[in-house]
């Protein structure tokens, strides 16, 4: 393909978008489908639970040395391989017989699949467009992996109430399938590095670090202490891959990951922006799902349709962004989205009661669905604008292990607000509703079973006091949530205010 081609032709852009939509889509389409799952498999929650989060842990963990791959293997090979892996992957998942070959289909073959194309799919946008075109197909690959990832419970849901899980893992075939006929519109790129350059030692200790971080992120809610002591190992180890390839780099050897990139502000900056800006939708999407479902008992498909107005107002708002930077710069419409998803979780936050409908979330659904569009749209490339062409593939790498990393630690850092949450709005509920059992840590105990199974509200007319404590218990923790995911998004605020400035129209 020649360079006029590559500027002109969309159909790079529309395959690289349906690889960050599959790999987005499977990280919460089957959040919705466990109980099935484990019923059509013989199996139990926790094992799906862990299943669940295993793909994440591999694709975060197999990141860098992905990125780096790109530079010995080439950028658009290494893409399709990992194309290929994943149909593999979706393939074997789609016929599980049993929970091992689910895991194996899934998270090992598909999270490695993974992690070879996603840092792939940033990097071959960076080098097939230029401009304002680089801008626009960024911004779609972004939002189609953000749109994914929000309109996975609908998807899910219409799976597992329609038809089945596997179905689901069938669609994502169809479209490795497609994209793989489209392999040739994809641009060339020469691999710049050889095998003797890959840095196996960083590969290992990078592996370590990010394994035990997500490990740890992931399993907070189950064992606090031992979490934090695993988060800091992991800690640990990524700060000495980053002494060892500042050493490798300083002897003249090719380094995995060139720590000279972090001195790039909007790349550091960016990436950071990125990695809260996915918690904050993540963590959101997973407390609300919670609450439509444990709450309300709303079935799959209903729970992804209540959400649906996020999505909208993501993929609306996303749209108009890269238009919008002709006359005002990244960094402005990034922080006007910022604005706009903090106003959506205040919103958000008085409206979560027994009697909550649809309605009564959409408002606050669409206005935060529309700030992270802005935010999500330019974040990328905002991110890597002052990155030079030799640097895109880590860059890319860096980039996308944030996003990554965003998506693993949401349902986490949330989870954990939940809990702290309900602790501490029980004492306020009983207070209120039933102070004569203030001391009564059996009454607070049966408070917190009830939550458990909180939808046989009508079972419980007889106790209004006891339903008025629930829905007072509902209301603050719930509204303690929103809160807590609009500071994270005033931080995510803060920190735009530190990128660097990209002019309207210009690169």
């Amino acid at each position: 393909m020649n360079e006029t081609a590559q500027e002109t032709s969309w159909t790079p852009l529309l395959v690289i978008a349906f690889a960050a939509f599959i790999i987005a889509l499977d990280a919460t389409f089957m959040n919705v489908s466990i109980s099935q799952v484990v019923v059509d498999l013989k199996t139990d929650v926790s094992t799906i639970q862990s299943i669940m989060s295993f793909y994440t842990l591999i694709t975060a963990a197999f990141m860098l040395l992905s990125a780096k791959l790109q530079d010995i293997v080439g950028k658009k090979k290494l893409f399709l391989i990992g194309a290929a892996l994943y149909g593999v992957g979706t393939f074997t998942a789609a016929v599980s017989a049993n929970a091992t070959m689910l895991f194996l289909g899934w998270s090992l073959i598909e999270g490695v699949a993974g992690a070879l194309m996603l840092p792939a799919t940033v990097s071959l946008i960076s080098g097939t467009y230029v401009g304002e075109k680089r801008t626009v197909a960024l911004a779609i690959v972004g939002v189609m992996g953000a749109v994914a990832a929000a309109i996975g419970p609908l998807f899910g849901g219409i799976m597992t109430t329609y038809l089945s899980w596997r179905y689901g893992f069938a669609v994502e075939l169809v479209i490795v399938f497609l994209i793989l006929i489209l392999r040739n519109s994809i641009p060339d790129f020469k691999p710049t590095e050889s095998r003797d350059d890959l840095d196996i030692t960083g590969a290992i200790i990078s592996f370590i670090g990010l394994v035990l971080l997500v490990l740890g992120i992931l399993s907070l809610t189950k064992d606090t202490t031992s979490s934090i002591v695993t988060i800091i190992i992991g800690l640990v180890a990524l700060a000495a891959f980053a002494y060892f390839e500042i050493r490798r780099k300083r002897n003249g050897q090719v380094p995995l990951l060139d720590m000279d990139l972090f001195k790039d502000r909007n790349l550091r900056t960016g990436t950071l922006v990125l990695l809260l800006s996915y918690l904050s939708m993540g963590g959101a999407l997973f407390a609300i799902s919670l609450f439509l479902q444990s709450v309300l008992k709303l079935n799959a498909f209903n729970t992804g349709l209540t959400t649906l107005p996020l999505t909208i107002g993501l993929l609306i708002f996303a749209i108009i962004a890269p238009s919008l930077t002709v006359k005002l710069n990244h960094k402005t419409i990034i922080a006007i989205g910022c604005i706009m998803s903090i106003i959506g979780c205040l919103i958000l936050s008085y409206q979560f009661r027994l009697d909550t409908t649809l309605f009564t979330l959409m408002p606050g659904l669409f206005v935060l669905g529309a700030g992270l569009g802005f935010i999500m749209a330019l974040c990328t490339d905002i991110s890597l604008a002052n990155v030079p062409a030799e640097s895109q593939n880590n860059a890319s790498g860096i980039n996308s292990t944030g996003q990554s990393l965003g998506e693993s630690m949401g349902t986490a850092i949330i989870g954990i607000i939940l809990i702290l949450g309900v602790m501490g709005a029980i004492g306020t509920a009983v207070d209120t509703y039933a102070p004569e059992h203030s001391g009564d840590a059996q009454f607070h105990q049966d408070v917190a079973n009830y939550l458990q199974k909180v939808g046989n509200v009508d079972n419980l007319q007889d106790n209004s006091t006891f339903v008025d404590a629930v829905n007072l218990i509902i209301q603050n923790t719930m509204a303690f949530v929103m809160q807590v995911t609009a500071v994270i998004m005033a931080i995510v605020f803060i920190l735009t205010l530190r990128l660097q400035t990209i002019k309207p129209g210009k690169k």
